[in-house]
């Protein structure tokens, strides 16, 4: 292991802003001596919000996570789908997590029934594969989305806020959820302040990514 561990989290769209956000609730979660770099995709959306845009994503994260890999000691994948994420796997020795995956992992735990709020309803049919791809189906308790355009309702933070904690609210009564996924990279701050509204565990996906590359490096460490 580097004397100076650092973690590389890719950002798929293109969106320099929504980088420099996710790093910096990254930043919080890893210990002083781990450092926490951002690369943003070149081509592009700058928001993800249909199947084929995070398809299309894949690619960019490739090559940025092979280019990088020998620099760093972990990856980070910052769109709410993983694209890219088992190449990576497949061609690197250093750990590479997703933020849907770690999210969904942790919110599972214990055999937990889990929801996800979202801003984006044609990602819905894709997360709900990762919840198959990750054996977790069974625990799924199903996706509550905010209405609205996601590109309009994530320019106003305010709305946004209140449009989640609603989806949010739903996920736990009427879905029966015990605990509720934020899902989406670009939706990192909200994720964070609705943690304080509700009793039920709201799972932010950059934390608990940053949880699962940290302990992955560790047991890759000893």
């Amino acid at each position: 292991m580097r004397s100076s561990p650092q973690i590389l989290l890719i950002n798929p769209n293109t969106s320099r802003d929504t980088t420099d956000t996710m790093v910096a609730i990254a930043r919080t979660c890893v210990p002083g001596d781990v450092a926490v770099q951002g690369a943003t995709a070149s081509r592009g959306p700058s928001v993800i919000t249909t199947a084929q845009a995070l398809a299309a994503a894949a690619a960019a994260v490739i090559e940025i996570g092979l280019r990088s890999a020998s620099e760093v000691s972990g990856i980070v994948v910052g769109a709410f789908g993983d694209p890219g994420l088992e190449a990576l796997r497949e061609n690197l020795l250093i750990p590479v997590v997703g933020i849907c995956e770690a999210s969904m992992i942790e919110a599972a735990a214990g055999g937990r029934r889990f929801g996800v709020a979202t801003t984006t309803p044609e990602l819905a049919a894709a997360i709900e594969g990762r919840a198959r791809d990750l054996k977790l189906l069974p625990q799924y308790a199903g996706i509550r989305l905010t209405p609205g355009h996601p590109l309009a309702l994530m320019s106003d933070p305010v709305r946004l806020h209140e449009q989640l904690a609603k989806a949010v609210g739903r996920s736990f009564d009427e879905d029966h959820a015990q605990a509720v996924i934020i899902g989406g990279g670009p939706l990192g701050q909200a994720a964070l302040s609705l943690a304080d509204l509700f009793k039920q565990p709201i799972i932010a996906p950059i934390p608990a990514a940053m949880r699962r590359i940290l302990a992955m490096m560790k047991a890759d460490d000893v």
